[in-house]
Order: C-alpha cells, then structure tokens, then sequence
C-alpha cells in the first residue's frame, strides 16, 4: 500500500501545480476572453489538449480525476461541512490566501487578494448589487482548505458531477480511467444515482473550493450569488452544456448569473487598480452588512 500523509493521498501527488493560479491561467487558454480572439481562427483551436501549455496543469487533471469519485466527494463534505476546523475572522482567511501565490512565479505579481479586489472592482464599476460586488470578493475564499492540509486538487479545478457518467466535455476525460467509479454499474450511466433533471441540488458536484464556499455563505447571501459561488468552476456546463440532463428550469434560470458572473472572474484586468488600503473602508463595511464578525471554516 502506498503511504500517505493526513490528507488520505500520496505525499509526491499533494503539489502538481507551481501554485494555485496556474489552474486559472489554463482556464484562460481554453476560454479566451471573446473580445482578444481573432476572428479568423477557429474557437475549437483554444480547446487543445493534445499540446497542453503546461505539464504540471496535466498532471494535476490526472489526479483530479482519479481520485474525485462519488465515495470522496461524500467523505468530504461529511467531513468539512461541519465547519468545525477553525473560527477567524474573514480577513484572516484573506491574509492566508495571499501565500498560496508562489513569489517565485515568473508570468504574475497579483496575490489573490488583488485577483480578488479586481473582481469585485469590476462588478462594482458596473453598477451590480452590492451583494455581487462581495461575490467577487469571497468567490475564491474556498481555497482555504489548503490550510487544512488538501492537496491542490481537491481545492481547485474544473467541478463536474460525480454519481454518474462523466462527460467528454470535462477537461482531459481520459484521465477518468483511473477514477474508481468509471466501470460501477450505476455510477458510470448516464444518471447514475440522479433522475433527469433533478436538479442541480440533488447532484452532488466534484469536491473544492466552490462547493465549499457556497455551503460556508449559504444563510448570508441571495440565491443568484450562492449558484456564482457554487458553480463558477463547473465549466463542463456552463461552457460546455454536457449536463442539461441533470438541470431543472430554475437551474437553467440561476445560471443566467453565473454567466454573468463568470467574465468578472476571468477577465477583470486593471492596471490602475486602487489599492487596498484606498478600498479598505468599503469592503470592510460591505462585509459587515452581510457577514457575521467571524466565520467557521
């Protein structure tokens, strides 16, 4: 049997990836923002995996799909919805997501919280609730469970359902080789465990931040926001739309917000952007009409 460390996996397996944004840069490569894309080349040439632009985004895909079965993703909400790990207030969780960025990343100098603040400042720009400018703020607070010891791939990454057969249209889907659930008699069928269109909050999606977040927020914030927290990775549909099968119309009707959400994610660049301490009393406030003083992790 191999060895493993406490977060259950192979010590060599816990860090493919250089640091966490790499995951986010290849997201940019597959969807371009639409407004930089030539319009004499083809939209399938920014979906090539056959050449990937980095190793360590395969390797960590490998793992991802292997691991990321029906039986884990229930291990870990069982275990980390309880939400019993820590207690610290939300700026605590900020001041650790800016070490999760590698200073020694040549291709970027944004720690997440100006990743963060850049998003929320977009959204802010264009006039959206203030509720969506703190979506733009928190939608990454996830990635907190690295503290915990998780490795990169149950943190981040491209969600998908698990229960049932895993789409083509998922990131890299031969990795899904390896995946436990890939030949059981019922998980590997089109709904496996689900019914058609049962609704996404039936449908259990592939354990990370996202998932997380949401059930950490979910008595503070609108529902339009708590589907953009959720679903912002689930690229597989809200690019692809491999699960319409599982949605159900009032789905269909939230992710017109998580669409709207998701450009302010990937695509919010501002080279004049205030600084933190300018934006400080702001954000401070707006935490404040929505959140309690200290949050569970």
């Amino acid at each position: 049997m191999l060895a493993t460390n406490q977060t259950g996996i192979a010590p060599e397996n816990n860090s493919p990836l250089n640091h966490l944004d790499e995951w986010e840069k290849d997201i940019l490569n597959r969807y371009p923002d639409p407004s930089e894309i030539a319009t004499n080349k083809a939209t399938e040439a920014f979906r090539n995996y056959e050449e990937p632009t980095r190793d360590t985004v395969k390797e960590f895909y490998r793992l991802n799909h292997q691991y990321q079965s029906y039986d884990y993703v229930l291990e870990k909400k069982a275990n980390y919805l309880q939400f019993n790990k820590k207690e610290m207030p939300i700026w605590n969780a900020f001041d650790f997501l800016n070490e999760l960025v590698d200073d020694s990343d040549p291709d970027t100098s944004l720690d997440q919280m100006q990743h963060l603040l850049q998003t929320s400042e977009a959204i802010r720009k264009d006039g959206h609730p203030d509720w969506m400018v703190l979506i733009g703020l928190i939608h990454d607070m996830g990635k907190v469970l690295c503290l915990f010891g998780e490795p990169q791939w149950a943190a981040v990454g491209d969600t998908f359902p698990v229960g049932c057969a895993f789409s083509d249209k998922i990131v890299y889907p031969e990795f899904f080789a390896n995946n436990p659930d890939i030949n059981h008699p019922i998980y590997s069928t089109k709904y496996g465990v689900y019914s058609p269109n049962c609704g996404l909050k039936n449908v259990h999606l592939s354990w990370g931040h996202d998932e997380y977040v949401y059930h950490m927020m979910k008595d503070y914030l609108p529902e339009e926001g708590l589907y953009m927290l959720r679903y912002h990775s689930f690229y597989s549909q809200h690019r692809e739309n491999a699960y319409d099968h599982l949605m159900d119309a009032h789905d269909h009707e939230m992710f017109k917000w998580v669409n709207l959400f998701n450009p302010y994610d990937l695509y919010s660049k501002n080279p004049d952007q205030k600084s933190w301490e300018e934006l400080k009393p702001y954000y401070q406030a707006l935490v404040a009409k929505y959140l309690p003083a200290t949050l569970k992790f």
